[in-house]
């Protein structure tokens, strides 16, 4: 029997918290666990932008051909101008380009590929904590994972420690760094600190790669590039991988792209032709609909803004919610102690509910969340804050 020694992987936990949380038949329940935006229905809606743009290529486009290694070329320009600036010198003298991927992860993959293939013997740094999949993608890729402080059991950033632990990283490795809204903390470094990082990484000659998976649900599309943006200004070479996934609510279509920032332009296009030939061997083509979507809208003025209008309400969204929580929190004497909710960015937060806590919201009040207390907001109805406070309160004060 070939099979016969084969035995069983846990399931991912927070598809486990989806399974139960379906199952439970309370419905005053609460999802706070899957990582998708939500609206006030309690639903994961299609844009109004992403419905037009699509209307469009069901009314124009001709052919359903393979679309190459990199992707879609116009997909791979704009969204490089999306992330860099329309007006980048990078783009200009072509010392940047765009691989396109299944979603965001899959540009975590190819990099994770590049790096154990074109730069042998480089380690890769990760928050501690990060999102598990960091975790998982690049110790399958055979890289040696470390770690550097970042939000310790305080609940609290610890930029110090996490610049201590990257002046003590080997030259030449690589850190892995979110441009904004951390994922599962929520917590985000000031521009002051990212000044700080980008002065140990530029001594250290380690190489960033940044994740950015949630463009404008942080502070703006604009403000949310700001670090990326000065990476690439002050540093020869960087990694970027781009997620559509959010701001553009294409969970599903898988778009994603891997930007590479070379010194020159011959150096990126040696760079290129590696990754074209990992991509061969990963998934040969990249889907093409979500890309021609968020192509369309990209090129397009008029679609473009009302995708950044419709980006700016989710984002508007979250926040008040974020702060409408503490608010309620506050009835029950808890606001001080919840009040970094509202310090935090974007989708996701550590509460700093304990595991034991975690458990009993959801046995007591059905409310779902990661056993880590990571909580995502935009899962929250926001028409029910008392009710979540008031769980939250008698976990806290049992």
């Amino acid at each position: 029997m070939h099979f016969a020694t084969i035995g069983r992987v846990p399931g991912d936990p927070i598809l486990g918290l989806i399974d139960a949380y379906n199952l439970d038949p309370n419905p005053h329940k609460f999802d706070l666990g899957v990582g998708v935006y939500k609206d006030a229905k309690g639903l994961t809606p299609i844009l109004p932008s992403v419905k037009r743009a699509e209307q469009r290529l069901v009314d124009h486009q001709q052919t359903k051909t393979y679309i190459g290694g990199h992707g879609d070329s116009r997909f791979g320009q704009l969204i490089s101008e999306l992330v860099l600036g329309s007006d980048s010198p990078l783009l200009a003298s072509k010392r940047a380009g765009a691989t396109q991927t299944p979603g965001g992860t899959g540009a975590l993959r190819l990099a994770a590929d590049f790096i154990g293939h074109c730069l042998p013997g480089r380690g890769i740094w990760l928050s501690d904590p990060t999102w598990p999949i960091h975790e998982t993608i690049f110790a399958e890729a055979g890289l040696k994972v470390s770690h550097y402080p970042y939000v310790g059991s305080d609940n609290k950033l610890n930029v110090a420690g996490m610049l201590q632990a990257l002046e003590a990283a080997p030259e030449g490795d690589v850190v892995l760094l979110h441009a904004c809204c951390h994922n599962p903390t929520g917590f985000d470094l000031a521009q002051a600190d990212w000044l700080q990082v980008l002065d140990v990484v530029r001594r250290r000659q380690l190489l960033p790669l940044i994740d950015f998976a949630y463009q404008g649900f942080g502070d703006g599309l604009q403000e949310d590039a700001w670090s990326t943006r000065l990476f690439v200004r002050e540093l020869p070479e960087v990694l970027i991988t781009s997620s559509c996934s959010k701001n553009f609510g294409l969970y599903r279509e898988r778009v994603g792209a891997l930007i590479v920032c070379a010194g020159d332009a011959e150096k990126l296009a040696d760079v290129r032709s590696q990754l074209a030939f990992l991509a061969r061997n990963l998934w040969s083509n990249p889907p093409d609909h979500g890309a021609a979507v968020v192509a369309t809208i990209l090129g397009d003025a008029e679609l473009k803004y009302q995708w950044a209008q419709e980006v700016e309400a989710m984002r508007t969204r979250i926040a008040q919610l974020r702060s409408g929580l503490v608010e309620a929190l506050a009835s029950f004497g808890l606001a001080e102690h919840f009040a970094h909710i509202n310090e935090q960015r974007g989708m996701f937060s550590y509460t700093g509910l304990t595991a034991e806590q975690v458990k009993s919201l959801r046995e007591k009040h059905s409310v779902y969340m990661v056993g880590s207390g990571r909580a995502n907001i935009a899962g929250v109805d926001g028409t029910r804050l008392n009710q979540l406070a008031k769980a939250i309160a008698q976990v806290c004060t049992r």
